[in-house]
């Protein structure tokens, strides 16, 4: 017999930074300056990263392209990779991403990629810690609660273990 399922995601939509918790707001203007040191000369489209780890440090990524397009990275695998390098068992607690153009600050709250929602994915799962997830834009700042709820249909470790 078919069964219907809902999926139900929250996002918390704010219209400026002042809004936030203070330590948003210093994550949100460290992913905006990671932004502006990006390596982007192909697309113009300056991404940062900036993670909040329960250690208080913060890490931050920004997009690093290359003309042969696969073989570069998004600013949040970046800052996710070096955060798990450096301190492998600190759990992530927020993640603050921002873009910007040749205009400056996208309008609308830029959003992370399906990879890049994987690797959140999976560094959320790593150390059972859910990770805020802060997204930027110049008219508004969303805010979700974990990235669990950016891939609600995921692939994960579960998928792999013989339970």
């Amino acid at each position: 017999m078919m069964k219907q399922k809902e999926v139900r995601i929250l996002i918390y939509e704010y219209d400026s930074m002042e809004e936030l918790v203070s330590e948003e707001k210093e994550l949100l203007l460290k992913a905006r300056e990671a932004s502006l040191k990006a390596y982007n000369p192909y697309s113009g489209f300056g991404v940062g990263a900036a993670l909040l780890l329960e250690n208080g440090e913060i890490i931050t990524g920004n997009n690093q392209e290359n003309s042969a397009y696969p073989s570069g990275l998004c600013a949040e695998r970046v800052a996710i990779f070096y955060a798990n390098a450096q301190y492998p068992d600190v759990p992530v607690k927020k993640i603050a991403i921002t873009a910007r153009n040749k205009k400056g600050l996208v309008p609308y709250p830029v959003k992370p990629c399906g990879a890049c929602r994987q690797v959140l994915l999976e560094t959320e799962e790593r150390y059972s810690t859910p990770m805020k997830v802060i997204l930027d834009g110049a008219n508004s700042i969303e805010t979700i609660d974990n990235a669990k709820c950016l891939l609600p249909l995921s692939f994960g470790k579960d998928d792999l273990l013989d339970t």
